[in-house]
């Protein structure tokens, strides 16, 4: 178990969701609350989280700094922390995980479906999302149009967009090539609606997006739109690794 810094006993319990601290204090008054097998008596006394034994009505409490969700991300449902009109993969949160204040790494686009990250670690969000770590993402896409290897090729080279920018050399893998295509798309960068800008650079639209993995982590088949699951430690230590190159 991994040993953290010491802190206030209420302070830690407010952290991983037993309440607030009037709440707690409640609790502790109440003789609900043990550290090291003895009735905790004051609220603010400190703890060392993994090194102090703290059970609350008799169960251990497994502290965590962070939290870290893989969520299957349907549409319709937008990436941001909140919102006063739309729905957001906040609200999509069971209440003992919003307590954490996680946020989404990077955004998928309302109407694009799959694998978003949330955590409320913001330094590895940062490394994951910095351009200079060049973290693979990797889209599979209905396309209105033919997709020809002529078009992987230019994506190879890097399209110019829109605005001018041209992007990182991109891999198109072609899964099905007719009036209506179906692809596979790694690119290196997440610049604004890019996948489909690239696609609108070689006069094609794109009807559906789908994030099927970022970095070691790929989309759990399991998973509905709609629902996400706790990473595991191996998988947080993989987008650690992936993210500090």
């Amino acid at each position: 178990m991994t040993v953290h810094k010491r802190q206030r006993l209420d302070k830690m319990l407010a952290h991983i969701g037993f309440g607030t601290r009037k709440e707690i204090k409640k609790l502790i008054k109440e003789g609900r609350v043990t550290v090291n097998h003895e009735v905790a008596g004051d609220p603010g006394m400190h703890v060392t989280p993994g090194a102090d034994r703290v059970e609350v009505n008799g169960e251990l409490v497994i502290y965590r700094e962070h939290i870290y969700l893989l969520m299957n991300k349907p549409e319709g449902v937008i990436s941001a922390t909140e919102d006063r009109y739309q729905e957001t993969v906040i609200d999509l949160l069971e209440p003992e995980h919003r307590v954490f204040d996680p946020f989404p790494v990077g955004r998928l686009d309302k109407d694009t479906e799959g694998l978003l990250i949330l955590t409320s670690d913001g330094k590895l969000a940062h490394q994951l999302l910095s351009p200079k770590k060049h973290v693979p993402k990797v889209y599979e896409a209905t396309v209105a149009g033919r997709v020809t290897e002529e078009d992987a090729e230019h994506f190879r080279q890097g399209v110019k967009l829109d605005d001018g920018y041209v992007t990182m050399p991109a891999e198109l893998e072609i899964l099905e090539s007719g009036p209506v295509s179906r692809i596979r798309l790694t690119v290196y960068e997440g610049k604004f609606h890019q996948v489909k800008r690239m696609f609108e650079a070689v006069g094609k639209k794109v009807t559906f997006l789908k994030r099927v993995a970022m970095g070691p982590l790929v989309l759990d088949p399991d998973l509905e739109p709609g629902e996400y699951r706790e990473l595991s430690e191996e998988e947080v230590n993989a987008l650690k690794n992936a993210s500090s190159g």
